[in-house]
């Protein structure tokens, strides 16, 4: 679903360059999970299964759907990768994204939210996730600083904490 996704975006994107000079914008939304076992920090964090990124870590997110909202995409695509329902999970605005050049495929403006769940419900990866786990945060501070994220999803790491306040 998310290649066909991405195919009908870069179609449109293509189909109105043609018509408006100006460049296509993509919106999306991602979303980061923390929990915590025996008192250590904990992010959920996917593998890309596909370029662009592919291989990296990442969180669950992707293209906002027409007529839906950032938070309802960020909570969709947590199902669709993760395996997760979020329904009754409070998410938290981290923040918008919209440097140009954050995503190779294109404009992108990105929607964060997070939240602290109670416990850490296993994920199962699908749609454009090859795997899915729950990280010590640590873990992924180390993935972080050697460049192992995608797009710019360490910046998003990093506001994520100070909203949250994990890892303080």
């Amino acid at each position: 679903m998310a290649r066909v996704r991405y195919w009908a975006a870069a179609l449109a994107g293509r189909v109105a360059t043609r018509l408006d000079r100006r460049a296509p914008v993509f919106y999306a939304a991602d979303v980061v999970l923390f929990a915590h076992r025996a008192g250590v920090p904990y992010v959920l964090l996917i593998e890309r299964g596909w370029n662009p990124h592919q291989g990296k870590a990442a969180f669950p997110g992707g293209h906002v759907d027409s007529g839906e909202t950032a938070l309802a995409a960020a909570r969709r695509e947590a199902v669709e990768e993760t395996g997760l329902d979020l329904d009754r999970v409070p998410l938290r605005l981290v923040g918008v994204y919209d440097t140009p050049g954050r995503d190779p495929r294109g404009r992108y403006v990105g929607v964060a939210y997070a939240a602290v769940l109670p416990t850490m419900p296993a994920p199962i990866a699908a749609d454009d996730a090859a795997a899915a786990h729950w990280v010590p945060l640590a873990h992924a501070l180390e993935t972080a600083k050697r460049g192992g994220f995608a797009f710019d999803h360490a910046d998003i790491l990093a506001d994520a904490l100070v909203v949250t306040g994990v890892g303080r």
